[in-house]
């Protein structure tokens, strides 16, 4: 269809206003206010939370013209009650600096004050929370209509003092203490809608409101945000074409290329994958393939958690780990274990569920997601692998490229060598596995690079234009004994056709001197 790309712009009204090309979800919006409930939807940062939020305003403030020729529009033809403006209090915690004691009650206190003002309550020194109570009651009053309360990343204030436990739990009583009020408000309340990238466990809003409706794992909003591969194809059908021009690519390599970059998200284990919005208009806007979302911020403390509790690698290339419902939904900040907050944030996503048992399997969503996590991994696990100082994966794809063993020897060494020492209690031999997953997962952003784990061993297979590796590793033993199980296994037996040249590494890590110290290499195929 064609038309301006709305990046960064989280304004329904801006986007219907200034010709921005807008992907039409109004039947959600029809959809929410119809069925009436008081909703919460967790979803990855930058994935159309907050334009969502601004739809539903613009829809309860009862501006028709900006949903002309939308589905919504069309749903609510013949309706007598449809666009009657209602009164929003909207609440967006994004923007302000929650670092600091007292921050959070001043962002409220802000947010009151002019309301306060307009609807003729005044603050006399009462609570926060029985401020907003007294608001919901006056604006009800004195319009003859229940409120609409739209909260936009509530989560905000708990996810930025993830570093100060007792900051943080301040917060959450801030929020408890407000939120709760919209309980026994329930008369003088329309609609309301919350929004998170988490599901704080202990927060009132899912313990004293428990008329709320999570719908973040609901089959009926599973593409409520992100693109699906249909409206990829009805909204972006000429950017898709400028995009394949542009990098040389035909149109039907150009989608596989978007999907395995930025499609993979799935919210509900039998709904549609969904593509990462930002990531994909960027793409479309640059005409390249690059990490947007990834490149755009994330949390230091996530991939320290996720380096202290020892997360498998694997699960960066095609691994995947089996996980309750529960435990991905109900996130509780003092719990060291990473995946509940590495599946709400984005990092994780569905890839298939056993419903008798209610356990989902779940893995990385994609390309972007999957090199940028892996690169940040690598370099909390091995500091020195950094690019400019010969230890970083692009130097080792120009060894491989070129069949230079020695090379890749010298760069593998060095990175081993860079891994820190380590607690007594986090054994070193999980740093050792989680690096070569680690490199060799970002490895196969430029050569075909499969690797099979077994109990003490790891082997990888890279393929390059010229050259096939075949490589074993092995901990505390010798590079013969890797080459000698490469040789019994038969492991070159699926290139004896191949007219590339094979080399078949044996290498030996000592973890008491924490080095690479036995490497051996042959051409061809075993003997």
């Amino acid at each position: 269809m064609g038309g301006k790309l709305p990046i960064g712009i989280q304004s329904f009204e801006s986007i219907r206003r200034d010709g921005y090309l807008y992907v039409d979800k109004t039947d959600y919006v029809y959809k929410l206010v119809h069925e009436g409930k008081p909703y919460f939807l967790s979803r990855p940062r930058r994935f159309g939370k907050s334009l969502l939020i601004s739809t539903l305003r613009a829809y309860w403030e009862g501006r028709r013209e900006l949903f002309a020729g939308l589905a919504v529009e069309r749903l609510e033809k013949g309706n007598p009650d449809a666009w009657v403006p209602h009164v929003v209090f909207h609440f967006d915690f994004n923007g302000s600096d929650y670092s600091s004691k007292g921050a959070l009650e001043a962002a409220l206190d802000s947010r009151l004050h002019p309301w306060e003002v307009q609807h003729g309550t005044a603050d006399s020194g009462i609570p926060l929370g029985d401020r907003f109570a007294a608001l919901l009651e006056a604006a009800h009053e004195g319009t003859g209509h229940r409120c609409v309360v739209l909260v936009d990343e509530y989560d905000k204030p708990m996810l930025e003092t993830m570093g100060d436990p007792a900051l943080q739990g301040h917060n959450r009583n801030v929020f408890k203490s407000f939120f709760s009020v919209l309980k026994r408000s329930d008369d003088h309340l329309r609609f309301a809608f919350f929004t998170g990238v988490t599901k704080f466990s202990k927060i009132s809003i899912f313990s004293d409101l428990n008329q709320l409706r999570d719908i973040s794992m609901s089959g009926e909003y599973a593409s409520i945000c992100g693109i699906t591969e249909r409206e990829l194809v009805e909204y972006f059908d000429n950017e898709v074409a400028l995009l394949a021009d542009a990098r040389g690519l035909t149109r039907e390599k150009c989608l596989d290329r978007l999907a395995n970059m930025y499609d993979g998200y799935r919210f509900y284990p039998a709904g549609p994958n969904v593509y990462n919005p930002f990531s994909l208009l960027n793409a479309f806007a640059d005409r390249d393939f690059g990490a947007y979302w990834f490149g755009s911020g994330t949390p230091s403390f996530l991939v320290h958690r996720m380096r202290e509790a020892s997360f498998d690698a694997r699960m960066l290339g095609d691994g995947s780990l089996w996980a309750s419902e529960a435990r991905i939904m109900d996130y509780r900040a003092e719990d060291p274990d990473p995946v509940p907050l590495m599946y709400q944030a984005g990092y994780l996503t569905i890839k298939d569920h056993d419903s008798a048992a209610r356990m989902y399997e779940l893995g990385v969503p994609n390309g972007e997601v999957r090199y940028g996590l892996s690169e940040s991994l690598l370099a909390e696990y091995a500091p020195g692998s950094g690019a400019g100082v010969g230890t970083d994966v692009y130097m080792l794809k120009l060894h491989a490229d070129e069949g230079d063993v020695d090379g890749i020897r010298n760069v593998l060494t060095a990175l081993f060598a860079s891994i820190p020492y380590t607690r007594a209690d986090d054994p070193f031999e999980n740093y050792f596995q989680a690096v070569v997953y680690l490199v060799f997962t970002l490895l196969g952003r430029f050569a075909r690079c499969e690797m099979h784990s077994a109990a003490g061993r790891v082997d990888v297979v890279v393929e390059t234009a010229r050259f096939i590796y075949l490589m074993e590793l092995k901990r505390d033993g010798t590079a013969e004994e890797a080459l000698t199980q490469m040789d019994e296994r038969g492991y070159a037996a699926p290139y004896t056709a191949d007219s590339r040249t094979i080399f078949r590494i044996g290498a030996a890590f000592d973890s008491s001197t924490r080095r690479l110290s036995d490497w051996k290499v042959r051409c061809g195929l075993a003997s």
